[in-house]
This record gives C-alpha cells, structure tokens and sequence, in this order.
C-alpha cells in the first residue's frame, strides 16, 4: 500500500505540470494553484487505490478546473453532431501553441468541454479516451469538441494574434508607460536577457532570467528607445543625439518575448535602421 508520504512525493513531482494544465485551461495562474490545491486534498482524502498517479491527478485537476469554467460562464450544454466521414486532418495539428498572448482571448470563446478537451489534447497530448472519461462523453464526441474548437481558434487567429513588431512595441510602451502588469502578459515564463560585451561596457545587465525579474528592470524604463530593425528583425535601440547606442535584440515565441539581447558591436549598430512609419512613442 502507498504511504501518504509517498503520495505528497508523487504529487509534488506532478504539481508543475497540472499547474501548467490549469493555468492553460482556466487561464488565471491564481485559480490554477487554487484547483490544485483541491487536487491535493482530493488525494489526501481518497481511499481508493490509485494505480496511476499522474493519470488520476490530471483527471481531478481537469474535472476541477470544467467545474470552475461551468460555473463562471454557464453555457447551454450542446449537442454535438457526430459523423462517419474520415477523421479531421487537422485533428492531427497542434495550434495551442501558436497562438500567443491571444490564446486565452480565443479560449474565452469556446465551451468548457472544448476548452478542456482542447487543451488537454493539442497541449498536453492527452489520448482522447482520457479526455472522454473525464468529460462523461465518447471518445468521438471528444474528438469532435477538441476538432470544432480547433476551428474556432483558427478562425480567430489571424485577428487575434500578434505580429513580432506588434509585441515589440506593446512591450516597448508597457516599459515607458511603467504598466508591469502589460509587461508580465508579453513575457514568456522563461524569459531571459543577456548582453554582448561592448553593451555589458555601458551598463546594461550582462544576464537576467525570469518574467518577475525582467519585467521589475523595464518597469518606467526605456524613455529614450525607437523602434527599428536589428538585423532585419523588429527591435528597439536606445538612440542619444542621433546615435545607435544600444539594440535591443528580440526573440519572440508564440506571441511573447523569449529572449532579448542588449548588442552594442559596432558592426550591429551599423546595421541599425529606423522602422519607417512606426511611431517613435511607440
């Protein structure tokens, strides 16, 4: 028989990844620890024996989390039409990630059983019986609610969604305008920042790692940064009496900043150029 003390390990070691699930499904970090926590408490209490850990959990914290989406935004439960034509190809395709930042505007639109099946599916690649279980459904009638809200998203995407230059100067303006808040929503979790050596020369941080950290250092910053192009990229330089000091180098994934790089090399900066038609205060 499994101790408890075995039990808080195995959920420790799974706590990330449902509260990667959650957040995704629910799409507020804050509920997500929440419906954890009430995943914890269901297995601290649960007197069946649980042969699959990971499974169990991602089933309670699934449940939990469509029983919060029910409840903030009762929907008429629907429907759903089932076919005998061939599979969706798309069926085959992962989108969550591909989204951006405008993921969770899309999800907003879905029902909570196409969120959940979703997300579950397309994220985390949970096998569409699972996701059935969980829903009290078919595994067609799953695949079909995971299906028709990936058309959804797809239809909503190209409105939704971010160009780089777009997330570039969203965040260029959240640093100058001090809206920490806007600046954590265009970070990637993983975020990290480094400088080359000519820019660590003039004060810039050589190494930061972090959404909380980086977005603490832009806060208010960045007054006297223009939007222009590094290296035929969309970026940001800091320009005294007309002269290129520093570029900032952006990498951006799915609609966020993964990476942004301070360069000061003077064959970069020679290479700098002003994006015509941007706003400068932009």
């Amino acid at each position: 028989m499994v101790s408890k003390d075995q039990l808080h390990d195995g959920f420790e070691a799974e706590r990330p990844r449902l509260q990667r699930i959650a957040a995704r499904i629910l799409g507020d970090a804050d509920a997500a620890q929440d419906v954890v926590q009430q995943a914890w408490l269901r297995l601290h209490a649960t007197e069946e024996t649980i042969d699959n850990l990971a499974g169990w959990l991602t089933t309670v914290t699934s449940r939990l989390c469509l029983d919060r989406l029910r409840a903030r935004t009762p929907i008429p439960t629907e429907s759903i039409e089932l076919d005998t034509t061939a599979p969706d190809p798309a069926d085959d395709v992962v989108l969550a990630d591909t989204v951006g930042i405008a993921l969770h505007v899309v999800l907003d639109r879905l029902t909570p059983a196409e969120r959940v099946a979703f997300v579950l599916h397309d994220s985390f690649g949970v096998d569409f019986d699972v996701i059935a279980s969980m829903l009290d459904t078919s595994t067609v009638a799953a695949r079909k609610l995971a299906s028709r809200a990936r058309a959804k998203v797809r239809m909503a995407a190209p409105e939704d969604a971010l160009a780089d230059w777009e997330v570039v100067d969203a965040f260029m303006t959240a640093a100058r305008e001090g809206d920490f808040a806007r600046l954590l929503q265009l970070l990637a979790p993983d975020v990290s920042v480094s400088a080359d050596a000519a820019a660590s020369m003039l004060g810039t941080p050589a190494h930061m790692e972090g959404r909380d950290d980086v977005a603490n250092f832009f806060n208010g910053a960045a007054a006297a940064a223009f939007p222009v192009f590094v290296e035929g990229r969309p970026g940001s330089a800091w320009i005294h009496r007309g002269e290129v000091k520093v570029a900032f180098d952006f990498t951006i994934e799915a609609g966020r900043v993964r990476h942004l790089r301070f360069r000061a090399e003077a064959d970069v900066l020679a290479g700098v150029r002003r994006r015509e038609g941007a706003d400068p205060r932009n």
